[in-house]
């Protein structure tokens, strides 16, 4: 049987084109292409790559496996509903319109595309995903306003940061109009490609990150053309020069807003994003002087908008509820001060669920998109209510939410470098001290002693190949005393495996045994969130999920480099 198999990872960041027409292009990382590849195979990432269950060509798998455990083992329901599910005959079937449309077998797909010549790895866009998200998006903050009476509303922007691909900006701009979706940018060549996709003038644009002379022109200049940019203040130097830069274009009236460094103490891997050592944003005392400053020049009528960023994948909702209330305040006391605020921007931060666990872990959420529109709403509404002002729109920056699950990455495993399980080699008396107790040790495990026989091993082990460095073992011992430690390790293996606890010092046991599968792809070029900061992506087989995993494996691309698994 083809050790060929074909692997799908939900991708952020990645080059693809619409599923299902001439444009659908192979990922040109590797150059290499799987057109007679037949056989798929099963693995899964949760948290490291030494926990990829993964199948055995040579083991028969067990009867009793389902599909419901399929779902079970790669948490499918947790993280990939309602866009990925596994269909009756064991394959992945993707419903690019959710609940609202009709599906698609993803083996059915790829042996579509490799008909019309296109080899793998593959990156596929599915627009469709895309445009539900922005619709759910829009849709849970419509009914949170309704629940709660919020007499304002909701109006939402996109990140480019977060994918610059052109045809992902111009989706989410196209399936936007609706709700006048807007961008978010973060810099003058972010600003450019606003100006150059938005098409409904009542979006927002939405302008933060460093900025120059030439970046704020740029953004009062759009205003004359019809757009609506926000320039957010994030640095107490730029309010000078954005009073200097408005008088020198005529007297063109900015909008304007300023980001809050919150005390609200955000987790994870960007906590840092609030504080007082946050990279952007004022302090209370800075925004003050921003008021006044603007005030002075007469524009504090330009200042209408709060912005806030507690950083990027939220996991704990209570995190945000925090956030939303302090911000909250903020804002009801700019209001009281006279500032003609209209906008409350509450940034980023909702959360992907990568592991499907819904739990608060860093890859992973304890709510969801309801919830995050429900708590944003009501906190703002009781504030304004407590400070008898009116409500101001409600704007979001969600990047990863809205854009995660609309790509896909399919790749296939070249080859595979196992730890053999062949029977050891027999002992002799003739063979070393070192094999002859590896050989005892060997034959003495048992359920009783597997702990102390694991450490025996290693420990002989560890000398032979001492004593093969100092020139006591020829070439030949060595290998025999390496067969048998590896015996001894699988024998122990499979002791564990039958054992409710494992003691902690044979937990990496699995790691230690796992085979290596070489995949057609680059993790540098195809998964960089991946090596770069550890960002985890659900990995798992697109066919045969009615039949048991039973063996893991680490996954390493073709590259040279050591870190590209």
């Amino acid at each position: 049987m083809s050790l060929r198999r074909l692997l799908v990872t939900l991708q952020r960041k990645s080059q693809f084109q619409e599923y299902l027409t001439p444009e659908t292009t192979t990922d040109t990382t590797t150059g290499f292409s799987t057109q007679n590849s037949t056989d798929y195979g099963v693995k899964l990432i949760n948290s490291s790559p030494s926990q990829i269950p993964n199948q055995n060509q040579d083991q028969k798998t067990s009867k009793s496996w389902t599909i419901e455990k399929s779902e079970e083992l790669y948490q499918i329901q947790g993280w990939g509903e309602p866009y990925f599910a596994i269909n009756t005959a064991g394959h992945i079937m993707v419903s690019p319109k959710g609940n609202g449309g009709g599906s698609l077998d993803l083996l059915e797909l790829v042996e579509s595309l490799k008909q019309r010549n296109l080899g793998l790895p593959l990156l596929i866009h599915f627009s469709d995903i895309l445009a539900d998200q922005i619709a759910q998006l829009n849709a849970c903050f419509a009914q949170a306003i309704t629940r709660y009476k919020y007499p304002g509303r909701y109006q939402g922007v996109f990140p480019v940061k977060c994918n610059q691909h052109r045809h992902v900006v111009e989706d989410v701009v196209y399936f936007g109009q609706p709700y006048q979706f807007g961008l978010e940018v973060g810099s003058k060549p972010e600003l450019m490609i606003a100006l150059a996709t938005l098409l409904t003038p009542d979006s927002l644009i939405i302008c933060n990150g460093y900025k120059d002379r030439e970046y704020l022109e740029t953004a009062l200049l759009a205003r004359r053309l019809g757009h609506n940019p926000i320039i957010v203040l994030e640095q107490l130097e730029e309010v000078q020069l954005v009073i200097e830069v408005a008088a020198s274009l005529g007297g063109i009236t900015p909008v304007l807003g300023v980001r809050a460094k919150l005390s609200t103490q955000s987790m994870g891997r960007w906590g840092n994003s609030v504080g007082d050592k946050a990279k952007f944003g004022l302090k209370i005392p800075e925004i003050l002087q921003t008021i006044d400053q603007l005030r002075e020049a007469g524009m504090l009528e330009s200042l209408q908008l709060l912005h806030f960023h507690i950083g990027s994948q939220i996991s704990a909702i209570s995190v945000i509820k925090d956030a939303i209330r302090e911000a909250s305040q903020i804002y009801a006391e700019l209001k009281g001060l006279g500032v003609n605020m209209q906008y409350l921007d509450v940034g980023g931060g909702l959360a992907v669920d990568y592991d499907g666990s819904k739990t608060n872990f860093h890859a992973s959420k304890n709510y969801n998109m309801q919830n995050y529109a429900n708590d944003i709403v009501a906190a703002v509404k009781e504030a304004c209510e407590e400070h008898q002002i009116p409500a101001p729109t409600l704007i979001s920056e969600s990047g990863r939410a809205i854009a995660s699950h609309q790509s896909v990455l399919i790749f296939d495993v070249l080859s595979t470098s196992d730890v053999e399980s062949q029977s050891p080699p027999l002992a002799t008396e003739q063979d070393h001290l070192i094999i002859r107790n590896l050989w005892e040790t060997y034959c003495t495990i048992d359920l009783e002693n597997y702990q102390e026989a694991y450490h025996d091993a290693i420990e002989l082990n560890q000398e032979a190949k001492s004593l093969f460095s100092l020139g006591y073992l020829s070439i030949t011992e060595r290998a025999k005393a390496e067969q048998l430690y590896w015996a001894c390790c699988q024998k122990i293996r499979e002791i564990i495996r039958t054992q409710d606890y494992v003691p902690d010092d044979l937990a990496d046991l699995e790691t230690i045994m796992a085979s290596i599968y070489y995949v057609n792809l680059s993790v540098f070029q195809s998964v960089p969130d991946c090596w770069g900061i550890n960002q985890l992506f659900p990995i798992m087989p697109i066919h045969r999920l009615d039949e048991e995993p039973t063996q893991r494996g680490i996954l390493a691309d073709l590259t040279c480099d050591s870190d590209g698994k």
